[in-house]
């Protein structure tokens, strides 16, 4: 056991000196007699037992308090916190054209956004020891989530992402500007951007070239990823009967822009046209962006002052209980 105010302890020393300067428990009698001859074989009952017991319960409660004041605590073992020194903001496009359902997982076709997201989950558990920010971006650009070690709440809230929460297009310069806001003034060893889209920049006030360059002057690396077949791929449509059905769309991802992006800072432009493809370029990302884990250890503590604070209240009530019922006195 320790104490997290052991200093406090010193005032138990002057219990005993406060104890002597008071005497010994119990009171001398108060009757008042005409003679003290009516009262001489009492001389020598002085003290009772009881106020010997009374004054004892009031100390060792006073005694309690004191140490209650010192907080006890006990320790109950390390917890290791563990952190990369890495800084990751992925900006995830939701424009209506990663509906495109170009993917297939198990045979089954899926779109972008699923597909996006899924790889993206993967990403995520095996950054355990990262801050990972999240900023989802189509004609304008939101933060989803600020930086966080907490990645349960940050899959919770890609998990909320969908086409249609923000208006239609693309501002791909606007994207990169959000998620640097969250990497300007943080402190870490490497802060990285990696943003995926399926098309290009057509809205925003932001250029993305413009862009990358506060990215470079921030010290800040780009990863863009373009999301989509080469050619054309099949969009969801719904006939005026509610028939579903597929209406193939030309995929129009601006490669080179993407590249140069990522060039400026650093980075890597990746094409993921297959879910093998989209997987494996997370992986690399991974395998590029590792750094030494800085390891803290927090020692738990269980606080125990209570049980000496409630044990001094029990007896000071055991005290005054017994003072004016089993052992009452008369002044």
């Amino acid at each position: 056991m320790t104490f997290a105010h052991p200093w406090v302890l010193l005032a138990l020393l002057a219990l005993p000196l406060l104890a002597l300067l008071k005497g010994k428990a119990g009171r001398r009698a108060a009757f008042l007699y005409s003679s003290v001859d009516l009262v001489r074989g009492l001389s020598g009952v002085t003290r009772s037992r009881a106020g010997a017991v009374l004054a004892a319960l009031r100390w060792v409660a006073l005694a309690l308090f004191i140490i209650a004041l010192a907080r006890p605590q006990k320790g109950e073992g390390d917890a290791k916190v563990t952190a990369s020194g890495v800084d990751i903001v992925v900006a995830f496009d939701l424009s209506s054209s990663m509906l495109s359902e170009d993917f297939t997982i198990a045979g089954k076709r899926v779109n972008r956004v699923e597909i996006a997201k899924r790889t993206l989950e993967e990403f995520i558990r095996k950054r355990s020891s990262d801050r990972i920010g999240l900023v989802a971006f189509a004609g304008r650009a939101y933060v989803a989530s600020p930086l966080t070690l907490d990645h349960d709440f940050l899959q919770q809230n890609l998990e909320r992402l969908r086409v249609g929460l923000i208006e239609d297009k693309t501002a791909i310069g606007s994207a990169l500007t959000a998620a640097l806001n969250r990497l300007r003034d943080v402190q870490s060893k490497s802060k990285i951007v990696i943003l995926m889209t399926d098309g290009q920049n057509n809205a925003g006030k932001v250029p993305p070239l413009t862009a990358a360059e506060a990215a470079e002057a921030l010290g800040v690396k780009v990863y863009t990823v373009g999301v989509g077949i080469r050619g054309e791929a099949p969009y969801p449509v719904t006939d005026v009967f509610g028939r579903r059905g597929y209406q193939m769309v030309p995929v129009d991802i601006d490669d080179d822009t993407l590249a140069k992006m990522a060039e400026k800072t650093g980075g890597k432009y990746f094409r993921a046209d297959s879910s093998e493809t989209l997987r494996n370029i997370y992986a690399e990302i991974d395998r590029l962006e590792k750094t030494e884990v800085e390891v803290k250890k927090y020692q738990h503590y269980k606080e125990l002052f209570h049980w000496f604070a409630f044990g001094g209240l029990g007896l000071v009530l055991a005290e005054i209980g017994l003072a004016n019922t089993l052992w009452r006195r008369i002044p």
